[in-house]
């Protein structure tokens, strides 16, 4: 290389020394590069590592014979050894392939414990995880002075995050600044000149941490004690992956599938690149100005943020379609209906970008399309984002002549190194095992470390006046109400002080820590205070479905939104979340109701959070729910999916029909004692029409007053959900559309 490359490489090795932390390593890497010194592309031993050895700058290989001047951590993750965190990369635009090649200093998309993002600094995304150019999202200060993610597509942009809908001050955000400053302590602690603040799941310990921007739009904080260990994602922007703009390109729609995201193209659309979802799709038809010449297809629980004719409250349906059809512009129309306060919004779209499907989604989109084009399977598009959606940076160069001795050195020194990283891994494992304790017991409780209020003992020993008023118990625990500090009423959940419920406890903070819901129950807070174990919930005054039941103080009308409530609930759990939640003991005892008796689910003791994909899990076959409602996979030791919360939420909807609990054995089947289910079941086998059946079926508390088409519905659902076959049963986001359809109807 030339005396130019040489400076840029010293003024490279500078950034890596203010960026060392204090982790012991030993390199003999030069950390410096004297003046007429070069690095070579074709000696890999070409590297400068950081006196601490934390760090090594050199060539690092992005495609055959591809090289980018990049700055990585020197010790790759042990359980992938090709796997080192790039933090850093000059030409990953223009990878290069030997001498008098030209480097340009050009933006990353990570950043590193103690390294300030300022307003001349902006992170940017790769395009793909095999092709590290620059992507379409970016991290930078506004001018507005806020902290912002873009996405800055091929034709489009936008801004993402924080949300577009809100203003700077309810999102939390404050534009009152000037210093345009952020940073990332090793701690995990993260702090923004705008009043954005986060803090990672592991706070509390230092780590080697690193702030990356993904190809896919989102920002997620990974973390790693050690050297040589696997980075653990601890914290991320946005939960909901399909919410960011530009994910699946224009006139496309985002699915969440087992695995993570699906993209699709709308009816009538089809892919324009077979290999890069970020150009969308495109129409297989021509749209006519005449509005004799457009029909409306309905897509439910789809929604296209942004891009409207403009905003039209309370039109209705038939109102809406005229608008759109004297429109030549408009590709469809947003209409959401709300049964609560019979409002409803009408959104004409101009353009159908940053589309996504989610079950709890109340609205309908509704489609143009020609009224002479016929729609079927060839016509709908699909692409799974998961795999390698772009195709690697096509790079390939003519490799020049290698010398034969410097090659048998080469090998000679890997072969030495291998056995100083052997003696150097079995001192490591030493070192590990009598540290093991210790480690351990820092692991146990960083999980509820964030995000809550930590109280004492003695602050909930108050607040409940000793304990006194009990309003609920269960396997785990007792449930008290108290009156907190600030006046809010509590549901205050005692756990017992055996240590399963120990695990119990930290899986329950950890599991609702990462759920935002308005069917889920919010936790406020905790107490780990010597045996002491603790949370803190919102108080809903109404209590349990079960109590409520048992009362016969909720009608039909109440019944029905109890199931819809619950089916959202479950459906995002399953779903809409960035890893599967899988409840495990759902149950009338578990579904709270509010003032307005809408439902949450409560008692996350024995959910189970899983990656996306992975449905076979050893730690599964130890988690039971409740007798009586219970899936068949527990007793016969099958795979546990989320069909198990499907069959229980079947059983509390025959609960709700029949008023009779699935545990009680006191039903006539064929003289013989049965569960109300199989009693249920025996009713309306071999019968084509359920409806004659409901007057003697439903709860007799109903009085025979009851809506007989919607709860012929709530009946059909339930008895598709508790099949003994889990591959019959339906999801639980089937379930809701079925429900909301014939809500709507």
């Amino acid at each position: 290389m030339d005396s130019a490359m040489a400076f840029i490489s010293n003024l490279l090795v500078l950034h890596i020394l203010c960026l060392s932390t204090s982790y012991p390593f030993s390199s003999s890497m030069p950390d410096t590069l004297g003046e007429g010194l070069s690095l070579s592309i074709d000696k890999p031993s070409d590297v400068l590592t950081s006196r601490e050895g934390v760090f090594t700058a050199g060539f690092f290989p992005v495609g055959d014979n591809a090289y980018c001047f990049a700055i990585w951590f020197s010790e790759p993750s042990y359980y992938n050894d090709d796997n080192r965190a790039v933090v850093w990369m000059a030409n990953r635009d223009s990878p290069v392939n030997g001498r008098r090649s030209k480097l340009t200093l050009l933006k990353t998309d990570t950043l590193l414990t103690e390294q300030p993002l300022t307003r001349s600094v902006e992170l940017v995304s790769s395009r793909s995880p095999t092709n590290l150019s620059s992507g379409f999202y970016k991290l930078f200060f506004d001018n507005n002075n806020v902290l912002t993610l873009l996405y800055d597509g091929i034709e489009i942009s936008s801004v993402y995050w924080p949300y577009p809908w809100l203003i700077s001050t309810d999102a939390g955000r404050s534009t009152y600044n000037n210093s345009r400053i952020a940073i990332l302590d090793s701690f995990g602690n993260f702090t923004s000149s705008d009043d954005f603040t986060f803090v990672s799941a592991d706070y509390g310990v230092r780590m080697q941490r690193r702030l990356k921007i993904e190809y896919d739009g989102n920002l997620r904080l990974y973390s790693r004690k050690n050297a040589g260990e696997r980075w653990v994602f601890s914290w991320e922007a946005y939960p909901r992956t399909c919410n960011i703009h530009g994910i699946c390109g224009a006139n496309s729609i985002c699915n969440y599938v087992p695995g993570g995201r699906e993209c699709s193209c709308i009816p009538g659309y089809k892919l324009r690149n077979q290999t890069d979802w970020s150009y969308g799709c495109e129409p297989q038809f021509k749209l006519s100005c005449n509005k004799n010449e457009s029909k409306f297809l309905p897509l439910d629980s789809v929604e296209y943020y942004g891009y409207d004719y403009g905003f039209f409250p309370n039109y209705t349906i038939s109102e809406c379609e005229d608008l759109c059809l004297q429109l030549c512009n408009c590709m469809g129309f947003q209409f959401t209906f709300y049964e609560d306060n019979g409002y409803s919004n009408c959104y004409p779209k101009t353009m159908l970008l940053n589309g996504y499907r989610a079950a709890s989604f109340p609205g309908t989109l509704y489609l143009r399309l020609p009224k002479t084009f016929l729609l079927s399977d060839s016509n709908i598009s699909s692409l799974n984002c998961l795999g390698q959606g772009i195709k690697q940076l096509d790079r390939m160069y003519t490799k020049g002549h290698t010398n034969e001795f410097v090659q048998f050195m080469l090998w000679f020194a890997c072969g030495l190194g291998g056995f100083e990283v052997l003696c150097f891994l079995l001192v490591w494992y030493l070192l590990l095992t009598s540290h093991q304790n210790s480690d351990a017991d820092v692991g146990r409780y960083f999980l509820a470390a964030t995000g809550f209020r930590r109280y004492s003992f003695a602050e909930l020993h108050k607040a409940t006046k000793g304990f006194s008023e009990e309003i609920g118990k269960g396997a785990g625990g007792i449930v008290y109400r108290g009156v907190l500090p600030d006046a809010r009423v509590a549901a205050i959940k005692r756990l017992n002080e055996a240590n399963p419920v120990e695990a119990e406890f930290l899986a329950e903070v950890n599991t609702i820590g990462r759920l935002n819901h308005m069917h889920l129950i919010e936790m406020w807070g905790y107490c780990a205070e010597g045996k002491q174990r603790l949370l803190v919930y919102e108080y809903l005054e109404n209590g349990s479905l079960k109590q409520n039941l048992d009362s016969n103080t909720v009608g039909w009308d109440k019944r029905i939104e109890i199931a819809v409530g619950t089916a959202k609930g479950l459906a995002y759990l399953h779903e809409e979340c960035l890893e599967w939640i899988l409840h495990c003991d759902v149950k009338p005892q578990n579904i709270l109701l509010d003032s307005n008796y809408q439902p949450k689910i409560a008692d996350f003791g024995m959910s189970k959070l899983l990656k996306r994909g992975e449905l076979n899990n050893s730690s599964l076959s130890r988690i039971r729910g409740t007798r009586g409602y219970m899936a068949p996979e527990w007793i016969s030791n099958l795979p546990i999916t989320s069909k198990v919360d499907v069959y229980s939420y079947g059983l509390v909807v025959l609960e709700m029909l029949t008023g009779k609990s699935p545990t009680c054995y006191a039903f006539d089947v064929n003289g013989l004692g049965g569960t109300i289910l199989s009693w249920v079941r025996h009713k309306v086998n071999g019968t084509s029409e359920v409806a004659p059946l409901l007057q003697e079926i439903m709860d007799p508390s109903m009085k025979g007053e009851f809506d007989m088409k919607k709860m012929k519905i709530l009946l059909e659902v339930a008895l598709k959900c508790v099949e003994e076959d889990k591959d019959k049963r339906p999801t639980m986001s089937h379930v809701l559309e079925t429900l909301l359809h014939h809500d709507k109807q």
